[in-house]
């Protein structure tokens, strides 16, 4: 029932004003508070911090739909089943009261800022720094291709407050933008794909937040936070791998169904039969794969090795995927006016974010 009404109100809402937003690289704050008066936002959130008390499945429906409507640009499943976790999971009673239900409404738009321009995938490499200065932290940084980040004010800041103790002088902050100094917004990044999503350089500048704003109860759980956390944002990315999948395999069948060449349709010839009898059985072993994933975190069985070669095997075969059915498309496929062609733009961040698909492989290697 989630993912039709999410489904309905992203074919109804949202892609009508989606070539206005590509071409912004932008979305705009109403269709945020849209999203959130529509029970889109927070749904893994309990209803007593203003959300509806649903699971990782919830958000999955809702990524889902995002990928299958094909407005994959529309941040929110990064702020619903990314962000609003963490305040979740490791905030304070007066934290989660605080920011969750104006998370949940789209007052506040959620990002986290762990890149930074030397420090990707490596995240003990993070040399923004907080510093304690009486009942303040001052936090000095820089950050970069940060999902959400023309849009963001909240935003959560990966930071060293020890930085001789490696990963374990590494804390997280919530820096509410609206309501601080010293924060600004760096340029918004021209990206290859996925041109909606507003992607961005922040920079800190002394800025000062209470001390009640760091995420925990004491300094240097940060990085111990991400690691709990990051299982899911990679099952999360394999939400997104997959829909995009069948999205493509759909409009790839229905297009050579119609198309023809040489006197025939396109569906006619064997090679077109092969490559898409390949690509439908890959669809679904990895839709296998990925609810079992699902079903694994739903029950606190996902562990790190699993999340990371979802994340890994999915958004691999996303991008071959959609570049086979765009050769089926013949030159039309590298036309814009045709979905397939902004896949095939889209989907290959998917194996670079979230720790790139490299990173997964050491993962799973060391479980051997």
């Amino acid at each position: 029932m989630l993912y039709d009404m999410a489904n309905r109100f992203l074919s109804e809402e949202i892609a009508p004003r989606y070539e206005e937003f590509e071409k912004a690289e932008c979305f705009d704050r109403e269709s945020w508070r849209k999203a959130g008066r529509n029970g889109l936002l927070c749904a893994s959130i309990p209803e007593e911090y203003g959300g509806s008390g649903g699971t990782y499945a919830h958000e999955s429906a809702i990524a889902e739909a995002i990928g299958h409507v094909g407005v994959d640009g529309f941040g929110i499943a990064l702020h619903n089943a990314i962000v609003a976790p963490y305040i979740l999971h490791y905030g304070s009673e007066e934290q989660k009261r605080k920011w969750l239900p104006r998370m949940a409404t789209g007052e506040l738009i959620g990002a986290i800022a762990m890149t930074e321009p030397g420090a990707g995938s490596d995240l003990q490499g993070v040399k923004t720094r907080a510093e304690k200065d009486g009942n303040q932290y001052r936090i000095n940084g820089s950050k970069t291709f940060i999902t959400n980040g023309q849009l963001a004010n909240l935003i959560i800041v990966v930071a060293k407050t020890d930085p001789a103790m490696g990963a374990k002088g590494t804390s997280l902050f919530i820096v509410e933008t609206d309501e601080v100094e010293g924060f600004e917004r760096g340029r918004n990044l021209d990206k290859v794909g996925l041109k909606s999503n507003d992607t961005s350089e922040l920079f800190f500048n002394d800025v000062r937040i209470p001390t009640s704003n760091l995420l925990g109860e004491d300094e240097g759980q940060g990085f111990v936070q991400l690691m709990q956390q990051l299982p899911q944002e990679r099952l999360l990315i394999g939400a997104q791998a997959i829909s995009m999948i069948e999205r493509a395999l759909a409009v790839t069948i229905e297009y050579v169904k119609e198309r023809s060449a040489f006197g025939r349709k396109v569906i006619d010839f064997q090679n077109t039969q092969f490559k898409l009898a390949e690509l439908k059985t890959e669809a679904t072993i990895a839709r296998v794969f990925y609810n079992d994933s699902v079903a694994r975190h739903l029950e606190g069985r996902l562990d790190t090795t699993t999340a990371s070669m979802a994340k890994y095997w999915l958004t691999d075969l996303q991008c071959k995927a959609v570049d086979e059915c765009l050769q089926l498309f013949g030159g039309y496929g590298y036309m814009n006016e045709y979905p397939i062609a902004r896949m095939y733009r889209d989907a290959r961040v998917q194996r670079i974010y979230g720790g790139t698909n490299e990173i997964m492989k050491l993962l799973i290697a060391r479980s051997l």
